[in-house]
């Protein structure tokens, strides 16, 4: 995958990565699924970009948004579901 940094910001084959962008322009290869219940596959899959950012999109819909993440903010996430501060979400 051609990944390449430029003045205007981070790009892909020659586009800007940018949050809500649609995933199939970030490619088909390096997403991966972090994990997967038992929810018939229906989870969500990442993929860790040159520039240390995280790209999240929906496996259902990989030609959906995806959602771009920096390391810190995804860092923070993880950690707080950990110490259980989003198992609000599940009740």
């Amino acid at each position: 995958m051609d990944r390449t940094t430029s003045p205007s910001g981070p790009r892909v084959r020659g586009q800007r990565i940018y949050n809500g962008m649609p995933a199939r322009d970030l490619g088909s290869e390096g997403w991966h699924k972090p994990w997967s219940g038992g929810n018939g596959g229906n989870c969500l899959e990442a993929m860790k970009l040159a520039d240390g950012r995280i790209a999240v999109r929906q496996s259902t819909d990989p030609d959906g948004p995806a959602l771009i993440y920096t390391s810190d903010e995804m860092t923070a996430f993880i950690q707080g579901a950990k110490a259980g501060e989003a198992d609000f979400l599940l009740s």
